[in-house]
Parts: structure tokens; sequence; C-alpha cells
């Protein structure tokens, strides 16, 4: 158990560095407002990939985000887009270099890159000449400016399942959450969106980030969530991480998630065998629209006879956004108020909008887990046309 818990522990600060949750990044200061494009013409759309990067899992996704790409320009009906490729090496220096040399090749938009600093480097090297960035990262600290982040952020998430939660009945929640960075974020991400959804946060509570860590905080982590008066625990940890053994110990220490809620910041259902764990049935967590999702992956794979990479979706929905402001036809297409406008766009994992502040929110289902399965108990909002929109 040890040398399992040290190699997902490995595997968890991969997944942090890929989806870029801790990088500790200023946003740029300048605000776009935009160039003007002629949509009669093919509008130059420059896309930054993690390719030249030393590291063999970037050059992958660097290859699935062009591939989702060009699926999406493929998909535009009446819009020409001029998609031109640039490589950052996974390096903030490559990262700024290209996205000035994408802008001086006639650029209207960048699109990426993946890791936070990047981004963080291209949109200031651009901000001086009203160049957005719709960067892949989910890190909301280099949100801001002309840069947005399209990933999916621990806000997306949190503000669904405690809004739902609290829908059904549950007010009272411990937030058990990793000791680092990532969970720290996590935890406040929790903690505003409770507030927000009128519950009321009963306790928080953590652990050393190793299996003997996490065996020794249970009993007390237990204790304050009885005491507290909990009706939902919600967890920061991954399915690679801790998740495992808190869902495994807390039900031993007269937790019993038949009557407090066990609900999951990250997707439990990759991977698959995750569904199995006996303290997680009846847990709830929040994913994209598994049917569009589906039917994406499908699309993918026929095209280039491979699994997509997660991330291939956003760039996906990169484009997607893009094309649907370039056919209203206008020469202010690309401004920031037209990125951030209300309606949003269609993605292939579902509705999702840009915010002012650069952030973005996601049209997201409920999901709970029955019986090793994954069964959508809330779906995924179709339009933001409802309340808080």
């Amino acid at each position: 158990m040890f040398a399992v818990f040290r190699a997902a522990s490995k595997r968890l600060a991969l997944l942090i560095a890929v989806m870029t949750l801790v990088a500790a990044c200023q946003p740029g200061s300048v605000v776009a407002t935009g160039p003007s494009v002629d949509t009669r013409k093919a509008v130059p759309v420059a896309l930054l990939v993690p390719r030249g990067s030393a590291s063999a899992g970037d050059q992958v996704i660097a290859r699935n985000l062009e591939n989702a790409a060009r699926l999406a320009i493929a998909d535009l009906q009446g819009v020409a887009i001029d998609l031109r490729v640039y490589p950052t090496a996974g390096r903030p220096d490559q990262a700024a270099a290209s996205a000035r040399k994408a802008v001086e090749d006639g650029a209207k938009i960048i699109l990426g890159p993946l890791y936070a600093e990047s981004a963080n480097a291209a949109g200031l090297a651009v901000a001086p000449r009203g160049i957005s960035v719709l960067s892949f990262s989910n890190n909301t600290q280099i949100a801001g400016g002309n840069v947005f982040v399209l990933g999916p952020t621990f806000e997306n998430s949190a503000n669904r399942l405690a809004s739902h939660a609290v829908a059904q009945g549950r007010r009272n929640f411990m937030v058990v959450h990793d000791p680092d960075l990532a969970g720290q974020s996590g935890r406040s991400a929790i903690e505003r969106a409770v507030a927000r959804s009128g519950g009321r946060i009963a306790g928080t509570g953590t652990y050393e980030l190793s299996q003997n860590g996490v065996v020794q905080a249970i009993p007390g982590l237990a204790e304050r969530t009885r005491s507290s008066g909990a009706d939902a625990v919600f967890f920061t940890a991954p399915t690679a991480g801790a998740l495992p053994l808190l869902a495994q110990l807390l039900p031993e220490n007269r937790v019993d998630p038949a009557s407090v809620k066990f609900i999951g910041l990250t997707r439990w259902d990759i991977p698959p065998s995750t569904l199995a764990l006996p303290g997680l049935q009846g847990g709830w967590f929040a994913l994209p629209d598994p049917d569009l999702a589906r039917r994406f992956e499908g699309r993918y794979m026929a095209a280039y006879g491979e699994p997509a990479h997660p991330t291939a979706s956003l760039a996906y929905d990169g484009i997607a956004a893009i094309g649907a402001l370039l056919r209203q036809g206008s020469s202010d297409a690309l401004t920031v108020r037209a990125l951030t406008q209300p309606s949003g766009f269609a993605g292939v994992n579902g509705v999702f909008r840009l915010r002012p502040d650069g952030t973005n929110e996601r049209g997201l289902a409920v999901a709970e887990i029955r019986n090793n399965q994954v069964i959508v108990i809330d779906p995924a909002p179709r339009s933001f046309a409802g309340p808080g929109s």
C-alpha cells in the first residue's frame, strides 16, 4: 500500500503540472479591447501548443490540441479560419516569443498555451497589441486582463455541487482537503460556493499527503465530522491520490455515507475502477454532459485513430467560440466584450461562457455513483438563460 500511494502521489503531481492547478502567476494588467477583423476573409488564429518539449506527454498533448482544433474548423459553417500553429516547448519564454511572432504574422487571437506560466507570459507579451489569449489552463490565478482560461476550474465544480446539495437539503459541509496548493485552492473554492449557495461550513480538516499521513489523520477527521453536525463531506482529493483511502477509512470510523453525503470536487469516474469503491457508492461529483463528451470522443477516434486526450476538447471549444463570433460578421467579433457575451457558446463538453475577469463558467451535470456506475441525477444545463445568467 505504501508503494501504491507513493505512485499515486507522483501521478497526482503530474496531473497538477499538466492541468496547471497550482502555478501562481500574476495576470496581465493590460485589458485587451480586441483587434478589428475582416470576416469576409480567412481570419488568422494562432494555436500555441507544447511541441518541442522534452516531455513525451507534451508531444501527445500538442498533437491532440492541433487535431481537435482542425476538427472544429472542419465543422464550422460560413466561417474561414487560417489556423497557424506555434510551439512553446512548455516554457514561458518560448510561449512569449511564439505569441509575439504569431501577432507579427497577423494573428487576431491566440488559442493556448497549456501551462499557466506560459499562458501568463504569452498574455503579457501581446497585451500591448490588444490581442486576447484563450489559454487551456484552469488556473484562475492567471485569469484577467487579456488572458482567459478555458480549462475546467474548481469554481465550476464547487458551485454546481454546492448549489445542488443545498437544493437537496444538505446545508452543513465538512471540507476534507489535500494540504498542498491545489487542495487549499479547492478548499477555498468550496467555501465560497457553499456561502453563495446558502450553506454552512461546519468544519475543515486535512492530512499529511502520504498513506501514513492519511491513516493517522482519519480518527480526528471522523470525530470532527460527527461532532460538527455535517450532513455532507466535500473532498478535494483526486482519485489518484488520497481519495480511495478516505472513502474506505472514514466509513470504518463511523462516518456513514448513507447519512452524510460524500461529494467530490474532482472527477470520480477517472479511472473507471474508482466507481467500485464501496465508500463512494451514493456519492456525488460533477462532470460535463456525458452524451456530448462521448460523441466528441467517438468523432475524434474516427478521425485520428487514437483516443482524445482530455485537453483536446478545450481546443475544439476555443475554435467553436471563435467561429461563433466570426459568424456574426462584425469587425469587432474578437473584442473582450464579444468574447464575454452572457449567452456563451456551445462546446463539445456543453455550454460555457467566458467572464470579464478571465475565468469561465461551464454547464455541468451532477452524477451519483450507484452500483459501480455513473448515474446523472441532475443534467447539465443547455443554456445560460436561467437565473444567474
